[in-house]
């Protein structure tokens, strides 16, 4: 994942791994040989637009919208198209209140036209306090969670691992984010929730317990699920 730091300076570029203090519980229990957290990448403002997140001071937020509406503004002094014409309207609309486009929602229609723009807050944009700045850990974790990321956890003797997907993501979409292979070949996810785990001192407690789960691929992953994906070799 990717986010870009715009008018933060506080932060350097380049990869982070984000700390989450549940995989830490997890791993205290488990004990394995290695802990690998959930890394992600900030960029400079520049790579904003391929970024999967902005992240923003409150008080730059502004400067995101007037971009996105100084492109709007243009493109509609050069469309003639009516469709198109409607929606810069609507966006403009939008942006004049200096809301988010990804406030919005789209038709089928709409989304071709979209596709076509490079507009910032249609992405995911976190605006922060200044003073969030001092804790840069916690600021990812917020970032990934108000971007809509989750994580879930595998555990075991080699690694305890955390996956980072996004919410909404399914079972056998989830598998895929592991190796393409676990997801070919995908027979059934077993799940145990973080406070079952937890509750049951580790895997073996939390399976007497009847804690354990066997779900299917169209199952939507909950944030710190800890799972074990059967699949055909």
């Amino acid at each position: 994942m990717k986010i870009s730091l715009f008018s933060i300076s506080e932060i350097n570029c380049g990869k982070h791994n984000v700390k989450d203090p549940r995989l830490d519980q997890v791993d205290s229990i488990t004990k394995a040989k290695k802990k690998t957290y959930v890394q992600v990448e900030t960029v400079g403002e520049e790579l904003a637009l391929d970024a999967d997140a902005i992240l923003v001071p409150k008080e730059s937020k502004t400067d995101l919208v007037l971009k996105d509406l100084d492109f709007v503004e243009t493109r509609l002094s050069r469309t003639k198209d009516g469709a198109e014409i409607a929606l810069l309207n609507k966006l403009k609309g939008i942006l004049e209140k200096e809301e988010l486009v990804s406030t919005l929602v789209f038709n089928e229609e709409e989304k071709k036209f979209m596709s076509g723009y490079g507009l910032y807050t249609n992405k995911a944009v976190v605006a922060v306090d200044k003073s969030e700045l001092e804790d840069i850990n916690n600021l990812l974790r917020k970032c990934l969670a108000e971007s809509g990321f989750i994580s879930f956890f595998t555990t075991g003797e080699k690694e305890t691992r955390a996956w980072l997907i996004k919410k909404g993501t399914t079972a056998w979409e989830a598998a895929g984010t592991i190796h393409s292979d676990i997801q070919k070949g995908f027979i059934r996810a077993e799940i145990i929730s973080f406070d079952d785990f937890m509750s049951g001192g580790g895997e073996t407690g939390a399976k007497q317990a009847g804690k354990q789960r066997l779900e299917q691929k169209e199952y939507i992953m909950q944030d710190t699920d800890l799972v074990n994906f059967r699949f055909n070799k």
